[in-house]
């Protein structure tokens, strides 16, 4: 074998089939694609290119100029030769041309307008894809000259047997009313006549281009509000969703309230429509179609179908992090009103290592609106666990639900206490100082309400702070327990608690290192203590020392309030609180000990108010507002009509059942229709049976026609015997008549002759047509 020439012909033949490859993959960019965004500045030939004869050549020129524009050049200046190319026989150099055009026409409208004539062209193209192409593009042209021009563009295709194309029609719709508002009128007949159509294709564009031109005209869907309900589960995902909010406006606007009552439940039949319409597309693989059904259950439908929508949302929690970050959010609003429906399936809702901040925290929230008496154990161990995250503010957060279980389930109390004060002990600083501000607020509640949240009491709780008020770095922990310890630390309101000096001495003796919150609870502090007990030295020469300190603090807050303080215990102890060589000023007025204390203790110790409520501005389910927190106002849903509109203003041609028994076709019926009377057929078990007549069911056509042949001769000879019997009577009565004339028997009986032959020609036509099928 020789070897050599072997190995010559396999490289001719590699060489061969790399070159066929190469020219036949020209076209489909796989060798040359890439280079178009690499090597787009090369502009030399693009004009040279645009004026060829060849396709080829002008769809790489038009390739590199849109790769210019992606990447932000001004390619304006060749907008007179890619102009020309509009009317080009490639599809594919077309579409780059409308690309062109629709990014450069505004910049360039005289030029753009010679392109026009090409575009209505092109709407009359036997492609349903070139079609609606040029009407994209002639509406994307934001030339406010060819108005005119559009909405006849948007009229035609409108009418289009191409579903494609009314498609294109209904989006354009839009872009023409915002580029002149004063075609409104003629938009708005073009939509009322698109809200019949019958193609699910287009319909969500028609409720799209609706929701745009005229979101008030309401009155356009009464003939096909019930049709749309129906057609609903054909449409595209994104058309459902239009159009399931565009129905929901509707039902909130023209049906009546649905009504409530212990016996049951009283909803509008085309309401219950609505419902029933939507609810299988709560198996949608597409959350905001998901979404979208259950916007439409919880604003129109009644607690009997609010529990339908907990099994799709669910669901959708395990599709992907986005999408469970805003489901999250909603259910989280459903909650607040509706949280029987969650609280079986708490489980759902904890808390995973790898979930983001925001659905942590919404989570939290989430597990604090659905606790319960079932559920309150393992949602308190859940929140006990949290309290070792790794991010502070899932802590803080964490730990204020430990706090809100104490009162939202109160046997549970005595846990929550436990674990606030184990949590104490913590070497996290997070954690310390968020149990030192739950146990803060607990502890006012209770003192304030009287209710008991464990068998500690509240000055038991205060002293176990106070003791360990030195290993509370935070600031605003320690501001907490020196506030607590200032106005709990005379239980009797006369005498002061034996830890409460001792806190003061070690505050005053870290004072000038504290935070200036620190320091403000400080000297309130030594103020409270000095009006509880005016003759204890030890506490007159604190106080005086803690105000000499904040007299010559950096922080003005911190002096204002060593000076207000020494003012207003002026008169209970003034010469103690002065500095040496100072005289006690007396000017101004000077309150008594009684009056000093209601100002001191009696100020701010009322309860602390609940964290407030992160949906408590006007926010619509189903809106961004929801994730964003701010209310979109335009997104609110109107309020219930109590009676609604007339209920006959919805019936449309469509819902009338057409019922038409075989009759027999009389001589006066054919005389007066010129054209050929159809013959309807309907099934025998629903159709009445001829009036005066009982006859038996038909079986097949034959048996039909058979039976309609009969009484057409039985008809026949009745009609031969009144002829007869007229004759008759005329003869006698009219002796005397001229000859010529002629009887007005033998003319019906020519009539009825060729009225015969006429039926009979036409229900053997009809007999062959069947039989033919």
């Amino acid at each position: 074998m020789d070897f050599t020439a072997i190995q010559e012909n396999a490289s001719r033949l590699g060489m061969r089939i790399q070159e066929t490859l190469s020219e036949h993959t020209r076209d489909l960019t796989l060798v040359r694609g890439a280079g178009y965004l690499d090597g787009a500045e090369d502009t030399r030939n693009i004009r040279k290119q645009l004026d060829s004869n060849s396709d080829r050549d002008k769809l790489d020129a038009m390739k590199r100029l849109v790769a210019l524009i992606s990447k932000g050049r001004n390619v304006s200046e060749y907008f007179a030769q890619v102009v020309k190319n509009v009317a080009s026989h490639n599809l594919e150099v077309r579409k780059l041309v409308y690309i062109y055009l629709l990014r450069y026409a505004e910049a360039e409208p005289d030029l753009a307008l010679l392109s026009i004539n090409t575009f209505q062209r092109d709407l009359a193209d036997g492609s349903p894809l070139i079609r609606a192409m040029a009407l994209r593009v002639l509406s994307g042209i934001r030339v406010p000259m060819i108005g005119s021009l559009v909405v006849l563009a948007i009229k035609k295709c409108a009418a289009d047997v191409s579903p494609y194309v009314r498609k294109a029609a209904a989006l354009a719709i839009p872009k023409c009313f915002e580029l002149d508002t004063t075609h409104q009128p003629a938009l708005i007949s073009i939509i009322g006549t698109m809200l019949g159509d019958r193609s699910p294709l287009s319909i969500g564009c028609v409720a799209v281009a609706f929701q745009a031109v005229c979101p008030t005209r309401l009155d356009l869907l009464h003939r096909h509000y019930r049709r749309l309900c129906r057609v609903l589960v054909d449409v595209d995902e994104w058309g459902q969703v239009d159009i399931m909010n565009l129905l929901l406006r509707y039902a909130r606007t023209m049906l009546p309230r649905p009504i409530v009552t212990a016996d049951g439940e009283d909803v509008d039949k085309d309401l219950r429509l609505l419902l029933s319409s939507c609810e299988p597309l709560f198996q949608s693989q597409n959350p905001a179609v998901v979404m979208a059904a259950t916007r439409v259950f919880y604003y129109a439908g009644t607690p009997s179908y609010h529990g339908k929508i907990v099994q799709p949302l669910i669901r959708l929690l395990a599709m992907s992090k986005e999408v469970e970050r805003v489901t999250i959010t909603h259910i989280l609003l459903l909650s607040e009103s509706l949280p029987h429906l969650f609280s079986p399936h708490h489980v759902r809702f904890l808390i995973r290592s790898t979930d983001a901040r925001p659905v942590k925290l919404d989570k939290i929230r989430l597990l604090l609106n659905i606790i319960n008496p079932d559920n309150y154990q393992a949602i308190l161990r859940e929140f006990i666990d949290y309290a070792d995250d790794t991010d502070d503010e899932v802590v803080f957060a964490a730990i204020r639900a430990v706090g809100r279980c104490a009162a939202l389930a109160p046997e549970s109390s005595q846990q929550c206490l436990n674990a606030l004060t184990g949590m104490i002990r913590s070497k996290q600083e997070a954690v310390v100082s968020g149990a030192v501000l739950v146990l803060k607020q607990l502890v006012q509640t209770q003192l304030s309400t009287g209710v008991a949240f464990g068998q500690k009491s509240p000055v038991d709780i205060i002293a176990q702070l106070a003791r360990r008020v030195d290993d509370i770095r935070h600031a605003q922990a320690r501001a907490c327990v020196l506030w607590l310890v200032g106005q709990y630390g005379a239980p009797d309101g006369e005498s002061v608690a034996e830890w409460a000096p001792d806190v003061l001495r070690k505050a005053a003796k870290s004072f000038m290192t504290e935070d200036p919150l620190v320091k403000l609870q400080i000297i309130t502090l030594a103020a409270k203590l000095f009006a509880v007990q005016p003759g204890d030295r030890t506490l007159g020469l604190l106080a005086a020392y803690v105000f000499a300190l904040a007299r010559y603090d950096a922080s003005y807050d911190v002096r204002d309030r060593g000076r207000m303080m020494a003012a207003l215990l002026a008169g209970v102890a003034p010469a103690s609180l002065m500095a040496d060589g100072e005289k006690p000023e007396r000017a101004g007025v000077v309150l008594r000990r009684e009056q000093v204390k209601m100002v001191l203790f009696q100020g701010k110790g009322g309860v602390v108010p609940e964290e407030p409520s992160p949906f408590e501005k006007a926010t619509a389910l189903g809106t961004l507002g929801v994730i964003t927190g701010k209310p979109a106002l335009d997104s609110l849903l109107p309020d219930w009509l109590e009676q609604g509109v007339e209920s006959v203003i919805r019936d449309s041609e469509d819902e009338q059942p057409v019922a038409v028994a075989p009759t027999a076709i009389s001589s006066a019926q054919v005389r007066s229709s010129r054209g050929v009377t159809p013959v309807v057929l309907t099934p025998t078990s629903s159709s009445p049976a001829p009036t005066g007549a009982s006859r038996a069911p038909y079986t097949d056509l034959d048996a039909f026609y058979a039976s309609e042949d009969e009484e057409e001769e039985e008809g026949e000879e009745e009609g031969d015997e009144e002829e007869g019997s007229e004759e008759g009577e005329g003869e006698s009565s009219e002796e005397g008549s001229e000859d010529g004339g002629s009887e007005p028997g033998e003319s019906g009986s020519e009539e009825g002759e060729e009225e015969s032959e006429s039926e009979a020609s036409e229900k053997s036509a009809t007999r062959d047509f069947y039989a033919g099928t």
